[in-house]
């Protein structure tokens, strides 16, 4: 390590998650449990704080702190809080979250979803900038707490747990060593601990190698391109998959807090082949550079309300795309732990500050698995069963965020196929939910109307049989999932105004959506905004704008062969586009303003990279 100083006592935090009158969730990890204080600086509300603390490793625990108010707490004025530890306050023990001419941070609770930040695909070596850093921007350049965002709303992919850079790993390793996180038998696997897969030869750029196949021990590219049947672990970028609980810990940590990171070193791991070596020594900038970053990041998090739901990558590429890779992932003891493994951090860092009455079952299945009641492998398996990802916030108006990963509508004619991104179960509790709402808020990671010629393009792989290449993961890929979900917008009862917020995609848009031929039509924008560090190949997108804008524009007869033929789709366009591009490339933050009915006044696209924001406007 570089230094043998005693750890501090907060690793990472205070994450503001859950926002509601009367309640508050807060996040933070410390390298012992912690007895924290909470402090409200109004006066006249009394907080009561219940703190839920779980060991990830000798010297690390997961802490989340329910405060519950006494009586509601006042809209659109900023709160000061503190959480005092051993007397001490946070501008003593993370002076790094204030803002400048302050000594507390504060949270505004908004009367009205008034506006909203958005984003998805944070991939800490992508060589564009940290789209957070557009928030912490944000909050600094805001003189009136009725000019902040009420929420910041994270729509998957907060971590790659399946593309993993060569630096990152090695401070993973690090950390797990600095905090002693702990190690798990490893069933069916070529490395029979986590221990012992830190230790082997194929550790750094070789997991692919590693990871479950079908037959021989062919690379993983060819197992996807020759193979007849499909590999479990599908991503191009495997080479450093994460594959242990205590990894996953330590990747959460480093992406979130700067304070890991003076506990851990970059020096490039022993024999590794030249080619590697080259490769380690492009990627450590790329990561020097996102941790610098990350104070801001953490600012941001400590004043701002943060919600979040898993996309793949938060587990891996593919993550339940079709039945088929569903029964061969779930059916190998390795496969199934390095997925478990990846839930069990998004319940801790994500899922559990989302809603955490829902998550409280499986909070005691993690109670009882510490005390060495259960197996890791039970409490995998509640995981894995758990159908409660999904909640909704009650505002004004209402947030509803989808799981698409874990409820999917599986294909009935061929496994293989693309599984709809919602059964029809969910699906019947989301109309139940939409139902006498004048307007409603829809956050669905992967977007509900997304470009129909990439969509097109997924289809026909799919229909080849290689779903997998292109990751034909969108809502008209599953006939019956695509016409329910039309049918709820259609719906008598459900909302006029809906907007949904999605990312995925590593590109920026927004469309507003009318059903043909029908008075008081619903009206529906979808607004996409990705990634927060990522972005579409430049080249490629501006051939893929241009060839949908010519093939399917408003009289081109292929839109009868879409789903969405009853629907008129009208682009917004951005204000920096030069030659009529409907999709924004360029790594930020979505901000959407909303009006008093719900609808999308006014939708930007901040840029990373210091430009000037893009807004999506109206033609003509």
């Amino acid at each position: 390590m570089t230094s043998r100083a005693p750890l501090p006592l907060v690793l990472a935090g205070p994450v503001l998650r859950r926002l509601e009158p009367q309640r508050l969730a807060i996040w933070l990890v410390g390298s012992q449990p912690l007895l924290p204080e909470f402090v409200l600086g109004y006066p006249g509300i009394t907080p009561s704080l219940h703190c839920t603390t779980l060991a990830v490793g000798a010297k690390a625990f997961v802490h989340l702190l329910d405060i519950h108010f006494d009586q509601a707490l006042p809209c659109d004025i900023a709160l000061e809080y503190d959480l005092l530890i051993n007397g001490q306050g946070i501008s003593d023990w993370a002076p790094h979250l204030l803002y400048p001419s302050t000594t507390r941070p504060d949270f505004v609770l908004r009367e009205r979803l008034d506006q909203v930040l958005h984003g998805s695909c944070r991939k800490p070596h992508h060589p564009a900038a940290d789209g957070l850093l557009c928030a912490d921007r944000l909050l600094a350049a805001c003189t009136q707490p009725q000019q902040r965002p009420a929420v910041l709303l994270m729509t998957g992919d907060q971590v790659y747990a399946d593309d993993v850079a060569g630096p990152m790993l090695r401070a993973v390793h690090e950390l797990i060593e600095c905090l002693g996180l702990f190690d798990e038998p490893l069933e069916g696997a070529v490395v029979d601990s986590g221990a012992a897969l830190y230790r082997h030869p194929a550790c750094y750029y070789h997991r692919a190698d590693l990871l479950p196949a079908q037959q021989g021990n062919e690379t993983l590219r060819e197992r996807f391109f020759g193979g007849k049947r499909k590999p479990i672990f599908s991503s191009s970028n495997a080479d450093n998959h994460l594959v242990t609980f205590a990894e996953v810990m330590a990747m959460y940590l480093l992406v979130w807090s700067p304070t890991p990171w003076a506990l851990v070193r970059m020096d490039m791991p022993a024999d590794l082949t030249e080619q590697r070596q080259a490769r380690y020594r492009r990627e450590l900038p790329l990561i020097q550079a996102f941790a610098d970053g990350l104070g801001q990041v953490a600012r941001v998090m400590a004043h701002l309300p943060c919600l979040m739901i898993f996309d793949d990558h938060d587990i891996t590429d593919d993550w339940n795309l079709s039945a088929q890779w569903e029964q061969t992932a779930y059916g190998h003891p390795f496969s199934r732990r390095i997925i478990g493994n990846a839930l069990l951090g998004y319940l801790l860092c994500q899922g559990w500050g989302n809603d955490p009455d829902a998550c409280a079952p499986l909070i005691e299945q993690c109670q009882r698995f510490a005390q060495q009641r259960t197996t890791q492998d039970e409490l995998i398996g509640e995981l894995l069963r758990f159908q409660g990802w999904q909640y909704e916030l009650p505002s004004n108006p209402p947030l509803l965020v989808l799981d698409t990963r874990t409820r999917r509508w599986r294909s009935e004619s061929n496994l293989g196929k693309p599984s709809g991104l919602l059964d029809w179960e969910a699906l019947c509790e989301l109309q139940q939910a939409l139902i006498d709402h004048p307007s409603a808020v829809i956050v669905s990671p992967a977007p509900i109307f997304g470009v129909k010629l990439i969509e097109t393009v997924q289809r026909v792989f799919s229909a080849l049989g290689y779903p997998l290449l292109v990751d034909a993961e969108n809502w008209m890929a599953h006939r019956g999932a695509a016409q329910v979900i039309l049918n709820i917008f259609r719906h008598s009862r459900t909302p006029g105004h809906y907007v949904v917020l999605s990312g995925d995609v590593h590109y920026s848009f927004v469309y507003e959506v009318l059903i043909r031929h029908r008075q008081r039509s619903p009206h529906l924008w979808q607004v996409t905004s990705s990634g927060i560090k990522n972005e579409f190949p430049r080249r490629l997108l501006d051939v893929l704008d241009r060839l949908n804008r010519w093939l399917y524009s408003p009289r081109s007869p292929l839109n009868w062969f879409t789903k969405r033929r009853e629907m008129e789709v009208v682009p917004r366009v951005p204000s920096h586009s030069k030659a009529g591009e409907r999709l924004w490339n360029s790594a930020g933050l979505g901000q959407v303003f909303f009006d008093e009915q719900g609808r999308p006044e006014r939708v930007y696209q901040l840029n990373a990279d210091g430009a000037a924001a893009t807004e999506f406007v109206r033609r003509g």
